[in-house]
């Protein structure tokens, strides 16, 4: 161990060249950053050789560091292994964390003798797994065109009478008997081989299904099968890659945009493009090395991984990590970057994610810089009243992260001191309760808060914030002329309408009027059945 009262006590001398893992600790000995290298002496002296040129969360690092420790160890699969267990048991700030990103999940059947399907986060013994699907509104989808084609049963435990799924005919009902194993296994086989992507099959057997029940003149059965293909044809459009595949892989695409780092994953199974899931982190020294650790060691590992980055310094730095997913996965896995081909082909199509991506982050820069903030704006919350006279007046709240919204994070307030119409003292009530609120809790607070309204809504948000002793970013945003009100300022700016900046300002604007709107709307519906009842 090595004891530094600042940067420039460090001595590279004292550490040895073995390979192995180091950890990097503050002064109340806790762990900032565990990292492996093939030479831990070449490694850790990189951080204090020439600190200007680290990416800033890396000189930030470097300030707190107090204490060096290191572990030698007999090689960098070793060493690879031996991180990842620390990381996973310390969690250093420092290192890449995915802990907060969903885990994908699976369309999945029991293994009974009628068979269940259902969607689980998890793989099992116990359940014959697809996936993952990382879009999860395409799964829900895929998950309900099965059930209604296949007629699969998805009741928790067989019943003793048949289900309203049995009445719309959507399950063939095995819990009465009105289906036995063998057929009802026939069933399952069928949904088993579209889930892998053999949809041929399956259409041709429905084209069979709605010649016959035109014949029979059984038009509305003709018109159902009708649509079962056309949601077919629909999901197939969005699934299918490259049908010759019969091993699994990932593409995933990271490009670094000044401090930051936008990262696109999409997951392919036996040639079936299940959706994409998407990252932005700060950058950091063995930025992607440290993010490929950190997602395959919580996610299912492919046979192959497509990069579009070099993650390694050399060629035994890729061998040690393709070594140490394969001893994860407990089979061959392979690191590509592909320099033509269909391979390439499915990078360019992940890094047209990313430039989809990086035009919400350009409208985001455009707002950091237009509007002088201190930050860059990556969560908004933005705040509109809605009233009926003196009646149900009420806030709503959304919250927009990396520009999109983030549901989980809206909010609703009936007001508790207002009693007519006044929106100035509406708006002061549902600031001053929201980062109460925050506060209490010790919650990162926002980076810019956005105001439906002019200046007097303006005004009395920033008396909520002011008598909390907060100073945060608060700008209003008037419908009329679509004027943004600064605090300070007199007048309102101006700014191009069609301009990306004033585009999400608005969608985030129109998305709270209507969220208020429909928490106004239902306070009035449920008063209208308190008072009316049954009548």
């Amino acid at each position: 161990m090595m004891k530094i009262g600042k940067p420039s006590d460090f001595d590279g001398k004292q550490v040895p060249t073995n390979p192995g893992v180091y950890l990097f600790r503050d002064e109340t000995n806790t762990i900032l950053y565990c990292g492996k290298a093939k030479n831990l002496r070449n490694r850790v002296s990189n951080y204090f050789s020439n600190p200007e040129a680290l990416a800033i969360k890396t000189r930030q690092l470097v300030t707190k560091i107090r204490d060096i420790d290191w572990i030698v160890v007999r090689n960098e699969v070793e060493a690879l292994l031996l991180e990842n267990k620390l990381i996973k048991q310390h969690s250093p700030k420092y290192n890449i964390s995915l802990k907060d990103a969903k885990t994908f999940a699976y369309i999945a059947f029991t293994r009974d003798k009628f068979p269940r399907i259902l969607s689980s986060r998890k793989t099992s013994p116990k359940l014959e797994s697809f996936g993952p699907y990382t879009d999860g509104m395409q799964r829900r989808e895929l998950q309900k065109l099965i059930v209604s084609i296949f007629k699969l049963r998805t009741c928790a435990t067989l019943p003793k009478r048949e289900c309203l799924n049995y009445h719309i005919g959507i399950c063939t009902a095995p819990c009465i008997g009105k289906v036995d194993g063998t057929q009802y296994q026939t069933q399952v086989d069928s949904a088993r081989e579209f889930l892998k992507g053999a949809s041929e099959k399956t259409v041709i057997a429905l084209k069979n299904q709605m010649a016959q029940a035109s014949r029979d003149l059984k038009y509305e059965r003709a018109l159902e099968i009708r649509n079962q293909l056309a949601s077919i044809e629909l999901l197939s459009k969005k699934q299918i890659v490259d049908h010759e595949r019969d091993f699994d892989q990932d593409v995933v695409a990271f490009k670094r945009v000044e401090e930051k780092v936008i990262v696109v994953q999409m997951g392919i199974r036996r040639g079936v493009l299940l959706g994409k899931k998407d990252f932005n982190a700060d950058y950091q020294e063995n930025f992607e090395r440290e993010f490929l650790r950190a997602f395959y060691t919580s996610n299912q590992i492919p046979r192959e991984i497509i990069l579009n980055n070099s993650c390694w310094a050399d060629g035994e730095e890729k061998e040690a990590l393709q070594k140490f997913f394969s001893d994860l996965r407990g089979a061959p896995v392979s690191l590509t970057i592909p320099i033509k081909g269909e391979k390439k082909a499915l990078l360019g199509l992940a890094e047209k994610n990313i430039e989809v991506n990086m035009e919400h982050d350009s409208a985001l820069v455009d707002l950091q810089n237009s509007l002088n903030l201190p930050s860059l704006p990556l969560v908004i919350e933005s705040f509109d009243i809605s009233n009926t006279g003196d009646e149900h007046i009420v806030s709503g709240m959304v919250r927009f992260v990396d520009a999109k919204p983030d549901k989980s994070g809206y909010r609703k307030f009936k007001m508790k001191t207002v009693d007519s119409a006044n929106d100035f003292a509406s708006m002061k009530e549902a600031v001053y309760r929201r980062y109460k609120r925050l506060l209490e809790e010790g919650a990162k607070m926002p980076d810019l808060i956005l105001i439906d309204g002019g200046s007097e809504q303006l005004g009395s948000a920033r008396d909520a914030l002011s008598s909390l002793g907060l100073s945060l970013p608060v700008i209003g945003l008037a419908k009329k002329l679509e004027e943004i009100y600064l605090p300070e300022e007199i007048f309102p700016r101006r700014f191009d309408n069609n301009s990306k900046m004033m585009l999400l300002l608005r969608r985030i604007r129109d998305a709270t009027h209507d969220f208020s709107l429909g928490y106004n709307r239902k306070r009035r519906q449920m008063k209208m059945r308190d008072q009316f009842g049954g009548k």
